[in-house]
C-alpha cells in the first residue's frame, strides 16, 4: 500500500528515529508499504521517517533490486564518491551537490532480525548514506555545497 510521503518544512523529518526492537507483521507492512511508495515515486530510496514513521528503517533499489536496511549502522568508510548530484522525495523539484564517501562498510539487520554485513560501493553506498542520515534528522540539503531547482 503506498503512503504519503512527508515533504520538507514538517518537523518530523528532524526528529532521531528509534531502534527497531520488534520484527512482526508491523514491520514487515511497514517495509511492503515503503517499497510501494519508493517505486511509485520512481526513488532510489525512502526511509521510514519519510513516511511519518520513526523506525530506524529505510529501503534503497540502486538497479539491483530492493534492499531493506533496519538499525542501519555504518562501520567504515573511504574515499569519495564520484556522483555529487543528489535529489529527494521529501525535497522535489530541487537537487544538490554532495560529497560521500565512495565505499561504506555497514551492518544492518533485515526484516526478521537476522544481522548483515555489506560492504557498498558507489551509488549503493550514496543511497546508504543519504538514506542513513534521514534516521538521524539530517536532509541532504544541509550537506549539499550547492542547491539548483530541477
Amino acid at each position: 500500500m503506498e503512503r504519503k510521503i512527508i515533504l520538507e518544512g514538517d518537523p518530523i523529518l528532524r526528529k532521531i528515529s528509534k531502534e527497531v526492537t520488534v520484527f512482526d507483521a508491523r514491520l514487515h507492512d511497514l517495509i511492503d508499504d515503503m517499497v510501494d511508495t519508493m517505486k511509485k515515486a520512481e526513488g532510489a530510496g525512502l526511509s521510514a521517517v519519510q513516511v511519518g514513521v520513526l523506525k530506524r528503517v529505510f529501503v534503497t533499489d540502486v538497479g539491483k533490486g530492493v534492499t531493506e536496511f533496519v538499525n542501519p549502522q555504518i562501520v567504515k568508510q573511504a574515499g569519495t564518491n564520484k556522483i555529487k548530484e543528489e535529489g529527494c522525495l521529501s525535497v522535489p523539484h530541487k537537487f544538490g551537490f554532495v560529497e560521500r564517501p565512495d565505499t561504506v562498510w555497514v551492518t544492518y539487520q533485515d526484516r526478521y532480525g537476522k544481522l548483515v554485513t555489506d560492504k557498498l560501493k558507489g551509488y549503493a553506498a550514496k543511497a546508504f548514506c543519504h538514506e542513513n542520515d534521514h534516521l538521524d534528522g539530517i536532509l541532504y540539503i544541509d550537506k549539499a555545497s550547492k542547491i539548483k531547482p530541477c
